[in-house]
């Protein structure tokens, strides 16, 4: 973990609600997709932990969704503001037990961390299928960007208004791993439907972000884990479900 400051070089809507934010600073501890940072927002007591879209040797990229005061705030910000980061949080997905078909699945802000998975994984030969699920066709995002490093895309829709209709776990088929991100609702019905080896990326409400408080620990197979620290990806064979909040 690395606290710095950033500076906003991009900061852009792509849906009504979903903004896409570049921020340039030391990225060098960020090590793994599915990992997160923690934003400090003037005003606010609690940071603001964000999934990482993207990242390079000189920059960070995140996708949020506006449902509050922080998120709120973030969409104002303009190019060349500063923010206040923690990065490197969180333990990221593992790419070493893909198999040669992996299966990408994400609902909602539960895709962006998946972007970066599959640029990683596509480079390194595996036959890459995204499944990601939105409520309207309104509400899609980076389908196109999935699809311009090479995976093979599929978009659900809950009305049917833009590529198949119903439930990403309808259309699971032919994969050696799934790496999965979403509400929990999701990740338990990919957790029930998988058929191989899984890993889940839960959301969850922190505290500190960084394991100290505990806020948001859950129990598994080997005694609690913090999703902040110890997560938040977690294997498909370590979940106790009964004890999910």
């Amino acid at each position: 973990m690395k606290q710095g400051l950033y500076t906003i070089a991009e900061n852009v809507p792509l849906t009504h609600n979903i903004y896409k934010m570049k921020l340039v600073g030391d990225t060098s501890e960020c090590a793994r997709p599915g990992q997160f940072i923690n934003i400090l927002i003037d005003g606010l007591f609690l940071r603001r932990p964000i999934s990482v879209a993207d990242y390079d040797e000189q920059s960070i990229t995140i996708i949020y969704k506006v449902v509050g005061k922080g998120t709120a705030a973030m969409k104002k910000m303009k190019v060349g503001d500063t923010l206040d980061v923690l990065t490197g949080l969180g333990n990221g997905y593992d790419t070493s037990c893909s198999g040669d078909k992996p299966l990408l699945m994400g609902a909602g802000v539960g895709v962006p961390p998946l972007y970066k998975l599959a640029k990683e994984l596509v480079s390194q030969g595996k036959t890459v299928k995204v499944l990601i699920g939105f409520h309207s066709a309104s509400d899609v995002f980076l389908a196109d960007d999935f699809a311009a490093i090479g995976a093979d895309v599929t978009v659900v829709t809950s009305d049917g208004s833009a590529g198949k209709k119903g439930r990403v776990t309808q259309y699971m088929e032919d994969y050696t791993h799934v790496y999965a991100c979403g509400p929990e609702g999701m990740l338990k019905s990919v957790y029930e439907n998988c058929t191989t080896s899984a890993q889940l990326s839960f959301e969850e409400r922190m505290g500190c972000g960084f394991g100290a408080c505990m806020g948001c620990s859950c129990k598994t197979v080997t005694g609690y884990k913090r999703i902040c620290k110890d997560g938040p990806v977690l294997f498909k064979e370590e979940i106790l479900w009964q004890t999910q909040k």
